[in-house]
């Protein structure tokens, strides 16, 4: 007999040579149904491989995260077996899954492939689907896998063989198709129901562009047809809502081939956002205690040599500037903390001055892949709504939590709702990585779980995630459209201190260590409002529009009252603008409706002579206007907002 530890605690008997399926089986009928992929004592199993010790199984099915990945990795298979039927003699390489479906990278040689034939593909992984074929995994000496890919000429998998351990070699096989595979798949092919490949594009074998250029062929796959319309609905709408197309059609913010890829332009009313952005956050900071600095763009390669950002970044960074003074070196700053930690070197300190807590929108550099670029969420340079608060050991526990409150107002004051705190700690195994000493990072990783856990955060622990110099508790945020993003964190950080030989007197007299809270609760800005633009489709809070109404003329005679009516409202701090142009009011209130502007006035004849607004809502179409005084206007204006921009309460 052997032990199956449930994820739930619980310890169950079974024969040796049980499979996860039978254990599925023994908790319920219903549950053996949904399974399609396993992990024993944390290796990928398929859901009928023999259990022959004592150890921990977790079941997946399909909406695990897990059990996405099986699937999607099964489904790369069939799309393998019907790209060979379909185009003979071509090379198969690789077919992993990824976050959303899977790819296989493969050498046509001189056959083509377009969009005018996914549906025939997609056609034929359906039809082999069907016939329900088993995943069967088989092991295989490295000279039988040599001999099996040099008979089919496949120099891919010959390459990868090579660097392979004998023993260590296995296949998967299903229906008459087999291919080189570590393992985890569904248990057969007709739990295959939909799929669509989506896109083509070229891929270097290896990502090596010394190497022959390939075709990754893109495609997703549900196990019901009706998961695959809202997959692809969805889609279309985050095609909608892009914050590159938002971004464009707002006039918020722009790139220039002449600037520089990944360097974002901020048009005015981008510009206007942003320091609203930042103005809310310095009105919370300023009552929370924190004080404002500023720090150059640049600084020495010693800097952050000392600080261990140079070993981090230094080689994928931009490269140091050289002064006329021979050997001297500076870099544009990947970070703000080395900084911060010299202003707080300035003067010594005493723990009856501590906390200090430095805030500051610094704009950093790292020279990111043009690749990897992608509009303003991944970007070369960006600004950090950061902040580092120095501290005794003692006040850790207290300062953490308030920076989860100043987090959470920050989420709240913007409808991010759907959210969780992960906490992100270092790899269990590879500690070569991280900077410090063992003890430091316990006392740091404790100090979050805890304090998250007083604070009754939902969360979830990542290892491998820290920084290299401290824990973190990063905020993940879900937009509209159900992808996660991390937004805000806060980090621990024991090293810099130690690093930078920041000091204060304690009670004792003696010379002790801070504590070092990294936080930055927007994350970027760029990043930040790049997700905020996604979330809400351009239609921000009231509070935090660049325009929250648009004056509309019927005619040239009621110029002169949109204007008063202009000062009036400007008068109620609301921001609005006037269209007079000689135009139907009908365009005038359509691009009024595609530039999200949340109400518009309309003026005529009988609004100047009562001295009122006709106020349209944006998105209000077919609904009557409503007629009120520019007072009750405000006072509408107002309460909306007071709806989500509440007061920080320390």
């Amino acid at each position: 007999m052997i032990n199956i530890t449930l994820p739930d605690g619980s310890v169950k008997k079974f024969d040796a040579g049980v499979t996860p399926i039978d254990v599925a089986m023994s908790i319920s009928e219903g549950l053996a149904r949904n399974v399609i992929s396993a992990s024993f004592n944390g290796t990928t199993v398929e859901t009928k491989t023999p259990l022959t010790t004592d150890g921990s199984l977790i079941l997946y099915t399909w909406n695990d995260k897990e059990g996405k990945k099986a699937f999607w990795h099964s489904t790369s298979h069939v799309l393998a077996q019907a790209l060979q039927e379909m185009y003979p003699g071509i090379k198969l390489t690789i077919g992993p899954a990824i976050d959303n479906g899977f790819y296989y990278d493969v050498d046509f040689g001189d056959q083509t492939i377009t969009d005018k034939d996914f549906k025939a593909i997609e056609d034929r992984v359906l039809a082999i689907s069907r016939e329900k074929h088993e995943f069967k995994m088989r092991s295989a000496s490295k000279a039988e896998a040599l001999e099996f890919y040099k008979s089919e000429n496949n120099p891919y998998k010959v390459e990868l063989i090579e660097n392979l351990e004998d023993g260590t070699i296995t296949f998967c096989d299903h229906a008459t198709f087999t291919d080189l595979c570590r393992g985890g798949h569904i248990p057969n092919t007709g739990i295959i129901k939909a799929v669509k490949i989506m896109s083509v594009a070229g891929a270097y074998w290896r990502g090596d562009e010394k190497n022959k250029q390939l075709t990754r062929v893109y495609g997703i796959s549900f196990p019901k047809q009706k998961e695959l319309t809202e997959y692809l609905e969805l889609l279309e709408e985050a095609k909608r809502r892009d914050h590159r197309k938002l971004g464009k059609e707002l006039e918020l913010f722009a790139f220039s081939s002449k600037v520089g890829q990944g360097l974002p332009l901020w048009l005015p009313k981008g510009a206007a956002l942003r320091d609203r952005l930042e103005q809310f956050l310095k009105k919370a900071q300023k009552k929370a205690g924190y004080e404002q600095v500023v720090s150059p763009h640049i600084g020495q390669k010693e800097l952050y040599v000392t600080s261990g950002h140079y070993a981090k970044y230094g080689a994928d960074s931009f490269q140091p500037i050289h002064t006329p003074n021979e050997g001297e070196e500076f870099l544009l700053k990947p970070m703000n903390c080395p900084h911060h930690c010299e202003i707080y070197n300035t003067k010594p300190w005493s723990y009856k001055d501590l906390p200090k807590r430095y805030a500051e929108f610094g704009t950093v550099y790292r020279y990111e892949q043009s690749g990897e670029l992608h509009g303003l969420t991944r970007v070369r340079g960006f600004t950090q709504d950061d902040a580092h608060i120095f501290c005794t050991p003692d006040q850790l526990d207290e300062e953490f939590k308030k920076v989860i409150d100043l987090v959470l107002y920050v989420f709240g004051s913007l409808g991010f709702e759907n959210f969780s705190a992960q906490i992100s700690l270092r790899d269990k195994e590879d500690r070569e990585k991280y900077i410090g000493t063992e003890e430091n990072w316990e006392k740091a990783e404790n100090a979050i779980i805890n304090a998250a856990k007083d604070k009754g955060l939902n969360t979830v622990v990542e290892y491998g995630e820290a920084a290299f110099y401290g824990p973190k508790l990063d905020f993940m945020v879900k937009d509209a459209l159900g992808r996660q993003w991390q937004l805000g964190t806060i980090q621990v950080d024991y090293n810099l201190p130690e690093r930078f030989d920041l000091t204060y007197k304690g009670a004792d007299n003696e010379l002790h260590r801070p504590v070092m809270i990294h936080r930055a609760p927007f994350g970027s800005m760029e990043r930040f409002i790049a997700i905020l633009l996604e979330n809400t489709a351009g239609n921000f809070p009231l509070w935090l529009m660049p325009e929250q109404a648009i004056i509309l003329s019927l005619s040239e005679k009621y110029e002169n009252y949109a204007k008063k009516v202009l000062d009036l409202l400007e008068n109620h701090e609301i921001r609005a603008l006037i269209d007079n142009r000689n135009e139907t009011i009908g365009k005038k209130i359509r691009e009024a409706e595609v530039q999200k502007l949340p109400f518009m006035l309309i003026v005529g004849e009988e609004e100047e002579k009562n001295g009122t607004i006709s106020v349209r809502r944006h998105g209000d179409a077919g609904k009557s206007n409503q007629t009120m005084s520019i007072e009750q206007f405000a006072a509408l204006v107002e309460e909306e907002v007071n709806k989500t921009l509440k007061p920080f309460e320390v």
